[in-house]
């Protein structure tokens, strides 16, 4: 059988072939006045070396020698252009799969992400928690933790991102949190062929899967389900260590002025739970609704927690008139606890789950916790 070997000399090594190591060989004659047209002849090279080679005696006017080569680079340049058009392309640049997020939508993303926006701390945090922090390029000016992701590109706050920003920025996938996007938003990046994926966690396990599902998302499934099996082990032991417990009627004052609580939707209302707990607000319709200072001084928590601190500073840092009398004050329960460890369904949410339990319910956690 014969090989073709096809190189790809430049103009340079045209003139030179025989400097080649598998060299087509190329006879440059003498050129007289009146020549006839050129010829090319094939030959074989030595028995059993495989090669075949192409002979050409040229035998033209100087100006036919100059076309002769100008229509040799030009099919060079043609079997060039074939060769990378014919080259694979990694399926996973251009593959895609189709996935549901957390608000019911049917979102298509590549297989393989490797530029993210997230527009919500809890999200920046996750991104990181599961190893992708090295592909996030864009964030909001809240997100702060971890203190790399401060270096990140900043495309607005939260409420009012910046489309022009966020599309410079060329992401694969932008991470939304419904607590805190504007629907109208989502629609936007939808219409610029940006994927938006949503996360709507009401709970905590919620929050686990969530973590699991973006860790997934980004290539990581093992990191990601190890992560997730130490947070649920953590959170296990806080529920054994109070299930015993009586519980504790709490008031989660969200914020002072106006006056905001937890709602049945609410993550925070699962985690006061486990956290040896009952929200006086867990009924209330919503998430984090909007509370009157006529059912706050008529709600009379046994304990009262104040998230502040953090991100938050000291926002947050008393507790309105209308609780001033309520047994929680008289009886000096009232708790602060670092805002971002509980306002931020991320993996940090299991420390705050931690520490309202401490505060809860400190003879429990004497020998269980330390």
């Amino acid at each position: 059988m014969i090989k073709v070997r096809r190189p790809a000399p430049t103009l340079l090594q045209l003139l030179n072939a025989r400097e080649k190591v598998f060299r087509p060989q190329w006879e440059i004659f003498s050129i007289p006045e009146k020549v006839p047209s050129p010829a090319c002849r094939r030959s074989r090279g030595r028995r059993g070396d495989g090669i075949l080679y192409f002979q050409i005696q040229l035998r033209s006017s100087r100006r036919e020698i100059s076309g002769a080569i100008a229509i040799a680079l030009l099919c060079l340049v043609v079997v060039s252009l074939s060769s990378c058009a014919n080259r694979p392309v990694d399926p996973s640049t251009t593959a895609t799969r189709e996935v549901t997020d957390e608000a019911g939508r049917r979102v298509r993303l590549p297989l393989k992400i490797d530029r993210i926006v997230s527009l919500a701390p809890n999200l920046t945090e996750i991104v990181y928690f599961v190893g992708a922090g090295d592909r996030l390029v864009g964030d909001t000016e809240y997100c702060d933790f971890p203190a790399e992701a401060k270096q990140v590109a900043k495309i607005g706050d939260t409420m009012n991102p910046s489309v022009e920003r966020i599309i410079a920025l060329k992401p694969q996938i932008v991470l939304v949190s419904t607590a805190s996007q504007l629907e109208a938003f989502t629609r936007q990046l939808d219409q610029q062929q940006i994927a938006v994926y949503i996360t709507d966690p009401q709970s905590l396990d919620d929050v686990f899967r969530s973590i699991q599902t973006l860790g997934d998302l980004f290539g990581d499934h093992n990191r990601a389900a190890t992560l997730v099996a130490e947070l649920r082990k953590r959170a296990a032991a806080v529920e054994a260590a109070t299930k015993q417990s009586k519980p504790v009627k709490v008031f989660y004052q969200l914020s002072g002025e106006p006056l905001y609580t937890i709602g049945r939707e609410s993550f925070v209302t699962d985690l006061v739970r486990r956290a040896g707990g009952v929200s006086a607000t867990a009924d209330v319709p919503g998430a984090f609704p909007r509370f009157s200072n006529e059912a706050a001084f008529a709600a009379r928590p046994e304990a009262i927690i104040l998230p502040t601190g953090g991100s938050m500073g000291t926002a947050n840092a008393t507790i309105v008139a209308a609780l001033r009398n309520s047994p929680a004050s008289v009886n000096d329960r009232v708790y602060k606890i670092n805002g971002d460890h509980l306002s931020r369904p991320g993996p940090r949410l299991v420390d705050g789950l931690e520490e309202m339990a401490r505060a809860l319910h400190p003879e429990a956690f004497k020998e269980n916790i330390k």
